[in-house]
């Protein structure tokens, strides 16, 4: 391991590219843990190995396993998709992966923020976790890109930019005082500028109902590209959700982005409400973390916003045929460069993200 570079990516000249624009490649992480992923996993198994070979039609994807699970990694997965072994706590590298941000010269370096399995001992999902906070050192030395250590607690599906100065966060996330009690708003945006390189921050309030993470951005809304925001809809005023949607169309309305450009809103259909059966329940093994109890009943934070934009492809969940078709049609209408490729991930959602929370992009460009 290398020691980490001792000043900021703004202060460099880099900043965190739009998801849309070219990859070099995905990283994923291998799904074990039985009190997360019932039946040992194994459904769930099948879900990622959909996910990542979805993606690997189009970009590289590199899988980190455990020395444990590694047999069954290779036995679902493609020869072309590549295994680097590494122990981790659980499966969500868009929050414990590296995020990467870029300079005008194409070079390439990382930023590994600290990770407290969304709220520590004050409201986080397990506990240990050090394994999940040490991962983004360890990809990023394996892949020889410089890394900037970030002083503060923060998660990569808190955070949503759209590569032209602009980053969307939630209230509800970045101001809990689980993740950074010593810093209030205007400390946090001065992080944010200097992490992301970003000069605006927009701020929504709550995050999908039931949102373990504290309400990441990720489910809630994300950019299509500048300018435009995708956004979790609800127009049922008898559900919780419908509050939070309007909420956040209010503040997007209200919003401009960092060149002063008015926000539109492209709203995307709620699935269900969906909740876990009696059936998913009992395959779970009992969990080590109050915050991460399952049950039958549990409503499930389901969200198309949760989609991956792969080079060419964008790589959505199927979560409900009510309105899944609808969904898909309107992604591809916001990214008519890209084909939309539907991934049954009720698996996924099951254990409390989906497609988008499962993976991270590392951006075209060459370490240095």
């Amino acid at each position: 391991m290398t020691d980490p570079l001792a000043s900021t990516p703004a202060e460099d000249g880099f900043a965190m590219p739009a998801e849309g624009a070219p990859h070099r490649g995905c990283f994923m992480i291998w799904p074990e843990r039985p009190d997360n992923w019932r039946l040992g996993a194994g459904p769930a198994r099948a879900a990622f190995a959909a996910v990542a070979h979805a993606i690997a039609e189009t970009e590289p994807v590199t899988m980190i396993v455990s020395a444990a699970a590694r047999e069954s990694a290779r036995a679902l997965l493609s020869p072309a998709i590549r295994l680097v072994e590494a122990a981790t706590d659980d499966a969500w590298c868009r929050d414990t992966g590296p995020t990467f941000v870029t300079d005008a010269a194409g070079r390439l370096r990382g930023v590994d923020w600290r990770f407290n399995a969304w709220g520590g001992f004050d409201g986080g999902l397990y506990a240990p976790w050090a394994q999940d906070d040490r991962l983004a050192e360890i990809i990023l030395a394996g892949e020889d890109v410089p890394r900037y250590r970030a002083g503060f607690v923060l998660e990569g599906g808190a955070i949503h930019v759209d590569g032209d100065g602009t980053a969307l966060v939630t209230e509800a996330c970045l101001l809990s005082n689980n993740r950074n009690p010593g810093m209030d708003r205007a400390a946090i945006e001065t992080a944010l500028r200097a992490y992301l390189g970003v000069s605006t921050v927009i701020w929504l309030g709550a995050g999908v109902v039931e949102d373990e993470t504290g309400g990441h951005v990720d489910n809630l809304a994300c950019f299509a590209r500048p300018g435009l925001v995708v956004l979790a809809g609800c127009d049922d005023p008898a559900d919780p959700q419908y509050e939070v949607t309007h909420d956040a169309k209010a503040r997007l309305a209200a919003a401009r982005d960092a060149r002063g450009r008015p926000i539109e809103v492209a709203t995307l259909p709620m699935p269900g409400p969906l909740f876990m059966t009696a059936e998913e329940a009992s395959g779970l093994d009992a969990s080590n973390g109050a915050g991460m109890a399952r049950g039958a009943g549990q409503r499930l934070a389901a969200s198309y916003v949760n989609h991956y934009l792969a080079n060419g492809r964008v790589v959505m969940p199927l979560l409900d045929p009510a309105t899944d078709e609808d969904a898909a049609a309107l992604l591809a209408r916001l990214h008519p460069d890209r084909r939309v490729a539907g991934i049954p991930a009720r698996e996924i959602l099951l254990g409390g993200g989906n497609i988008h929370c499962i993976t991270q992009q590392m951006p075209a460009g060459t370490p240095g």
